[in-house]
């Protein structure tokens, strides 16, 4: 049976897009971001530069897609939110975060865009913080903001300073050195000891938070 031409069409699409998506890629790798120039994306992918256009929008656009493919928070996490919850999102929250890291070592692209997001106001870096916040909203409210009440901006402090930290100690491990705090950060011992430091963390924060919730409670029934 013959395949109908439209069929042809999407796939053949799809394929030059992918192209596309895959030399940013590999700009990214080998000249960073500052290599990222239309013509240079075009040759590097054997498409007409015109078709990132017809594509994508823009040059922006095209960044846009690729930044969706490897951020963790559109990949991952998303997926994470369907697990059953009945603790107050603490063992969700140890999964997220570990993950996160995880992730993040093993995403060289990734890390690169974080550095670019630092380094330079772009439209497709505000849109992935701004997606970043989205999801990390629906998640707070959701799952920890109903568990710890009037904690509940404590908690996403908390979690702030662990962002921080994972996407830090990541980039640091790559582009500066392996040791932090006399931890080899390249080595599984040392990324083990900072993902039990992360758990510890998230057991001491819900443990002090969710204690003091109980006990501002039973104040408030005394009087």
């Amino acid at each position: 049976m013959k395949r109908k031409p439209a069929s042809g069409t999407f796939r053949n699409t799809e394929r030059s897009k992918q192209k596309f998506l895959s030399a940013v890629e590999k700009i990214l790798k080998t000249k960073g971001y500052a290599g990222l120039k239309v013509n240079y994306i075009a040759q590097l992918a054997g498409v007409d530069k015109k078709m990132i256009y017809n594509y994508f929008g823009s040059l922006d656009g095209l960044i846009d897609e690729y930044i969706a493919t490897q951020d963790f928070w559109s990949n991952i996490a998303a997926d994470m939110a369907h697990t059953p919850i009945n603790d107050g999102g603490k063992e969700f929250s140890k999964e997220i975060f570990l993950s996160q890291y995880d992730y993040l070592s093993k995403n060289k692209e990734l890390q690169k865009v974080l550095l670019w997001r630092l380094s330079e106001e772009r439209k497709s870096l505000r849109k992935l913080t701004d997606e970043q916040e989205e999801s990390g909203e629906r998640l707070f409210s959701q799952i920890t903001d109903p568990h710890f009440g009037e904690h509940a901006e404590k908690f996403r402090a908390v979690s702030a300073v662990l962002v921080a930290g994972i996407y830090y100690l990541n980039m640091y491990a790559e582009h500066n050195g392996s040791v932090f705090s006399g931890i080899d950060l390249k080595t599984d011992d040392g990324r083990n000891a900072v993902k039990e430091a992360v758990t510890f963390l998230i057991d001491k924060t819900y443990d002090g938070l969710t204690a003091d919730s109980q006990s501002n409670t039973t104040i408030e029934k005394t009087i």
